[in-house]
């Protein structure tokens, strides 16, 4: 968004005061030096710095005038030169202090130098002298607006629309100071009055974009951008207006559109391109997305969020060398990025680097001790490596904080069978399938585990519920061929061999033992083929002479 748009004060007129009409100044008062009138006669014909030569001429002569410094005045303010001017209407007042003009004309030029304060008190002094100039309070309103001082801004804009109340620069500096103030619906109300005033108000309108965008009113946004748009074609406030309206509604293609069509504007627009990258990215076109971000990453090479940004969708891509890259630079500029920290944790895992992973984990939890995800991953990783015990910790200390988690219920009931805490779990194992009935992997568990323990009822239902539940491994189909077999049931356990030689032919445990269910049916032709196939896949199943393997 642009910067807020001040009013401005307008310099003295020509048309009025002391510092107007030198020719009117002229024949108002007789005593004016020969010098004097030379210098209008010069002024008049566009010969500003001769005329200043004349005036300044006749003081250095000794004439102490006071018209003389109410001219030089006017001539350097319109030559800008608004140190003089100053100096000027300084000495102009040391002739004349209670001249009608000269502290007026004195405060627009200190306030030209952005001398605020001293332009505040000049002002005021010029309505002891002439209460009813109400462009002292106007200027009041505009310095106090400089400083700061909001409650005397306004108390100077509202006593300058008492008396004039369509006076446009004080409605405008009135507006400024309500939005400063943080009174946004009376700034925004404030601006629509000049609106229908001035359509055309350029200000106000690129004012009225913040403040209904500080209002999170996405729809006047949008409609105060189009009218923008309308007065001045590819503005670029009004073009972050309408993507930011775009961004608020979740319409991210048009957010895209306006942004690019900001770039094209402005192609070293930091904010532009990083609000293209995120637009981009919310509408699933990461290629996009990478390009815009490492382009805002150049111009702004220092901001952490556009490298942790640009690693998101590096990430996203699977170039995790390059989101790698992207987040230890944002941890370079900030430290602190715990979503960088977070993110490259997860990349490094991905990258089989599991131990520097952990130890990012580790790290991200001594600064977030209730950060429950990082403690998860710490607590996979550590399964993973077999630390069993540790691994049990984290997923605890998990539960702790959130009970119902499946997902750290079953790895924690892993944990448990690794440490020989079948009890736990089991137990573990249970609550899951109690949270989520057709958990495959608690399933799992618990047939394993049952299993492990010859409990062979309780393993071929466990076995068996998966199959029912859609699970089709080859293993899964061999284990449960194994407990029929055992049964007795070897019609059901040359089925179960067969779908597991479908899903992997090469399976040479369940070719042997097929040939030995089909020769308890009495198929010995083709149990011999199966034991046949089983050798010629692992030859060293020979040894045993074809012992039944159904343990």
């Amino acid at each position: 968004m642009s910067q807020r748009k001040m009013p401005a004060n307008q310099p003295p007129s020509p048309g009025t005061g002391a510092a107007g009409n030198l020719a009117e100044a002229k024949s108002e008062r007789r005593g004016a030096s020969h010098a004097l009138a030379k210098a209008v006669s010069l002024h008049l014909e566009g010969k500003p710095q001769e005329a200043l030569n004349e005036l300044y001429s006749a003081v250095d002569s000794g004439e102490k005038d006071a018209e003389l410094y109410s001219a030089l005045g006017h001539i350097h303010f319109q030559l800008e030169q608004y140190e003089e001017a100053t100096t000027s209407y300084w000495k102009l007042l040391q002739l004349e202090p209670s001249h009608r003009t000269a502290s007026f004309n004195l405060a627009v030029c200190l306030e030209k130098q952005g001398r605020w304060q001293e332009a505040v008190e000049r002002f005021q002094r010029s309505l002891e002298v002439d209460p009813g100039r109400n462009e002292a309070y106007l200027g009041m309103g505009i310095c106090n607006l400089q400083l700061g001082q909001l409650e005397p801004a306004l108390e100077a804009f509202d006593r300058c629309l008492n008396q004039m109340p369509t006076q446009e620069a004080a409605m405008f500096g009135k507006a400024v100071a309500l939005q400063l103030a943080g009174r946004f619906d009376e700034a925004g109300d404030q601006y629509r009055r000049i609106l229908q005033r001035n359509p055309t108000s350029e200000d106000s309108l690129v004012n009225l974009i913040a403040v209904d965008m500080a209002r999170k009113d996405s729809d006047r946004v949008r409609e105060t951008a189009e009218q923008l748009l309308s007065v001045r074609p590819n503005s670029q406030t009004a073009l972050e207006g309408l993507a930011a309206s775009a961004f608020s509604g979740g319409d991210h293609e048009s957010a895209a559109r306006y942004c690019v069509k900001i770039v094209e504007i402005a192609p070293n627009h930091f904010e532009a391109w990083f609000n293209l990258g995120v637009a981009h990215q919310k509408a699933g076109r990461f290629h996009d997305a990478a390009r815009s971000y490492s382009e805002a990453a150049r111009l702004r090479p220092d901001s952490p969020q556009v490298h942790v940004n640009l690693g998101i969708v590096q990430q996203e891509l699977g170039d995790l060398p390059s989101a790698r890259k992207a987040y230890e630079r944002a941890l370079q500029l900030d430290p602190g990025q715990t979503a960088a920290s977070w993110n490259l944790a997860l990349v490094l895992e991905l990258s089989g680097d599991p131990d520097t992973a952990e130890a990012l984990y580790v790290k991200l939890l001594d600064g977030n001790p209730e950060w429950v995800d990082a403690r998860f991953r710490m607590g996979y990783l550590r399964l993973q490596r077999g630390d069993f015990q540790g691994s049990a910790e984290a997923f605890e200390a998990c539960l702790k904080h959130r009970g119902r988690w499946p997902e750290a219920l079953l790895n924690l009931g892993i944990a448990y069978w690794k440490l020989g805490k079948t009890d736990d779990a089991r137990k573990a194992f249970d609550q899951v399938l109690a949270m989520q009935p057709d958990s495959i992997d608690a399933l799992r568990g618990l047939a394993a585990m049952a299993l492990e323990s010859d409990d062979y009822q309780a393993a071929l239902q466990l076995h068996g519920r998966l199959i029912e539940l859609g699970e089709r491994g080859p293993e899964l189909f061999y284990n449960t061929g194994l407990l029929m077999q055992k049964a007795g049931i070897m019609d059901e356990a040359v089925r179960l061999y067969r779908e597991a030689l479908a899903v992997q032919p090469e399976f040479a445990e369940a070719a042997l033992n097929l040939g030995h269910a089909l020769k308890a049916l009495g198929q010995e032709d083709e149990a011999r083929s199966f034991w046949r196939r089983a050798l010629e896949i692992k030859p060293e199943l020979a040894h045993g002479y074809f012992e039944p393997v159904v343990a």
